[in-house]
């Protein structure tokens, strides 16, 4: 059978069409606080995960599945991008994005690369892939909880969470269950007895490391709960696998005696609902109570009887740092037991709105203010 180009070209258009389609009809579904506004941004990335705005309004996406790093950009401030770049591909697991210094880094499953001054390259080579230059090809490279968020501090430090590579279990590499620090091709150890944490960012005042924590399967609906936890002091311990949340001993570990002095997560996020990106937010287009709130996309339950997550939600704090409440900030991409979208990561940038990420659905939303 010959397949001709005006069949081709009508079997693209037709994709094009339900692709719009199916983006309109998520957008209705979607509830939001008063006066914000949810649109489309973009459409068409694999499994679209970590993003990172660099220094020229271009937002870098990692693509898990396609293993690919895309650059893209609204060169006319329309609020939908019409400039995609791919910039690095055939990587495994491409999840992890951090822009630092005029710098791209991106994480694979066991490496983590940098693009050195990369905003120059993308405006003199039109036609080329930028050269990769690798920082660390030392991690991990399991495949159960191993994709890599990263994100630097303001000093330039690179962060790296590195999952357990199971539901529940004790493994001799230390790395194992940790959120650490890379020095000089050594790792300082941040924060031990992380499950399998894929999301953290600093809060934009203490500059402390707040992170969440996804809780073990296999014991319920209801059991345990996800977690929001902060770095007090670097080094401390936050209960994996002996202890989940604040008072879920494990069943075969909880009587262990590990020598370790727990940390309690400061929130619960509610059972298996998957917390993945956060941010903080710092911009000036939302109204002055949102200054330092964090925002959270819960990724969605996978094996409880009735599913949860499927949201953003919007953290509030007191002057010392502590939860005063968790709500909804956006939801509806769960409609009865149909999902519809996945948030998968959330980006504060720096005209005032946020962007996030769903990679069921493939797209990335913005969220603006309307006064």
């Amino acid at each position: 059978m010959i397949i001709g180009r005006n069949q081709i070209l009508s079997f693209i258009c037709l994709c094009l069409f339900s692709t719009i389609l199916l983006s309109e009809t998520i957008i209705d579904k979607l509830s939001l606080d008063k006066n914000f506004e949810i649109t489309i941004y973009a459409s068409g990335i694999d499994s679209p995960r970590q993003l990172a705005e660099g220094d020229d309004k271009r937002i870098y996406v990692g693509s898990r599945k396609s293993g690919k790093i895309y650059a893209i950009r609204d060169t006319d401030n329309n609020g939908v991008i019409d400039e995609r770049r791919l910039v690095a591909e055939n990587l495994t697991f491409a999840t992890g994005v951090s822009f630092y210094d005029g710098d791209l880094y991106f994480s694979e499953i066991n490496k983590i690369w940098k693009i050195e001054n990369i905003s120059r390259h993308l405006k003199e080579d039109q036609s080329n892939l930028p050269k990769k230059i690798l920082v660390t090809d030392n991690l991990p490279s399991d495949e159960w909880h191993g994709w890599k968020w990263i994100k630097h501090d303001d000093d330039g430090n690179l962060y790296v969470n590195v999952g357990a590579p199971c539901n529940v279990c004790v493994k001799e590499d230390k790395r194992y269950a940790s959120i650490i620090r890379f020095n000089n091709q050594s790792w300082d150890y941040i924060a031990r007895g992380v499950r399998n944490s894929v999301g953290f960012d600093f809060h934009p005042i203490s500059k402390k490391l707040f992170f969440t924590d996804n809780g073990r399967d296999w014991l319920g609906d209801d059991s345990p709960s996800c977690e929001l936890n902060r770095v007090d002091n670097e080094g401390s311990f936050y209960g994996f696998p002996y202890k989940h949340a604040t008072d879920v001993m494990d069943p075969e570990y909880g009587n262990l005696n590990p020598g370790f002095k727990f940390v309690d997560p400061i929130a619960p996020l509610g059972p298996h609902v998957a917390p993945t990106g956060i941010a903080f937010y710092s911009g000036n287009m939302f109204p002055k109570e949102y200054s330092n709130n964090l925002f959270i996309t819960l990724h969605g339950s996978w094996n409880r009887s009735k599913k949860s997550g499927y949201k953003v939600v919007r953290v509030k704090f007191n002057d010392t740092g502590d939860v005063i409440s968790i709500d909804d900030f956006i939801s509806g991409w769960l409609q009865g037991e149909k999902v519809l979208g996945r948030p998968a990561a959330v980006l504060a940038v720096r005209d005032g709105s946020i962007i996030i990420s769903d990679d069921y659905a493939n797209l990335l939303y913005k969220v603006s203010y309307k006064k």
